[in-house]
Formats: structure tokens, sequence, C-alpha cells
């Protein structure tokens, strides 16, 4: 959760919350590859956290992006190293990561004004367009 001085709480969601999966994992690992599964698939399902508040979920969700389904469960797979232990570390760890983000809330933001200078410069490249423009417009000659 989010403190008075605005420090992030590193670990608002419960262990509980977060299910594990492993799986086979590509990559190195020469004969062993294809008898441990070293891959680690992390579900966690954003809708259903008691702890946390909504527009935390929202936002999780955003940052999310293509590893939140349709049913709001976030998956992180992380398969990058031989060992079961590492690649649960990394998924914790880019999942906290998620969070955190998520839990920052997002800056406003203040508008800015024109400065007189930027100002005149516009309406004098819009003076110059619109002479360029007539300049091409046919005239009929005068008849007398």
């Amino acid at each position: 959760m989010i403190h008075e001085n605005n420090t992030v709480n590193e670990n608002p969601v419960e262990e509980s919350e977060l299910h594990f999966e492993t799986a086979q994992s590509g990559g190195p690992g020469g004969q062993n590859v294809n008898k441990v599964a070293s891959a680690v698939v992390l579900r966690f399902d954003i809708d259903q956290s008691p702890s946390l508040p909504d527009d935390v979920k929202q936002r999780l969700k955003k940052h999310g992006g293509k590893r939140v389904t349709k049913e709001g469960v976030l998956i992180i797979k992380a398969m990058q190293h031989r060992s079961q232990l590492q690649n649960r570390t990394e998924a914790l760890q880019r999942f906290y990561g998620l969070l955190s983000a998520a839990m920052r809330p997002p800056r406003k933001r203040r508008p800015t004004k024109r400065t007189a200078a930027s100002q005149e410069r516009r309406l004098e490249a819009k003076q110059r367009n619109a002479r360029k423009k007539a300049d091409r417009a046919f005239r009929y000659p005068k008849e007398d």
C-alpha cells in the first residue's frame, strides 16, 4: 500500500494469492532440459485480490498489457535460467516491479501556456501560407 510519505510497501499482496506452475523450459540445459521442469509461470488473479484497491487493480491491468487475460488474470512466464528457483525469483521480481509501478498514482498533467513568441511565429507562418496560396489562384485579366 502507499504510506503517508508516498513510499510503496514492497509486498502488499499475500503470498497465498500468487499461484506458481512449472513447465519444461527450452533453451540451455543439455540432456537435463527434457527431464526437469525449470520454467515457472506465475498467475495472479487481479479481480479477485482482496489486498489491492480498485484503482491499483485498473492500473495493474493497464501495465500488464498482453500478460493480462480477459478474465483478469496476470500471467508472468520466467524461463531464462536453468534453475527453477532462479526462474521463480525472476518471476516474483517482475511481478513486484509491475505492482510497484501500478501502486504509484499517475501524475496530473499541468497544462502549459504558449509563449508569446511561439504564438507570433505561428500567426506569421499562417499569413505566409495564406499569401502563398492566394498567389496560386488564377486571376482573370481585366477587360477595359
